[in-house]
């Protein structure tokens, strides 16, 4: 996996330091039946909320 796959959303548990993820596999599906045809249409189903 690309060591610089970028994620800004610090809540989850993979985030790390330099907006850097630190998932072993990330999983991004469509959010719509049709294909997708822009970033907005997708959604990271690697997210996993961090536990304070």
């Amino acid at each position: 996996m690309p060591k610089d796959v970028m994620c800004e959303v610090d809540s989850c548990s993979y985030w790390g330091q330099g907006n850097l993820c630190q998932a072993d596999q990330i999983y991004v599906v469509n959010q719509r039946e049709e294909e997708a045809e822009t970033s907005e249409e997708t959604d990271c189903h690697t997210f996993k909320p961090k536990h304070h």
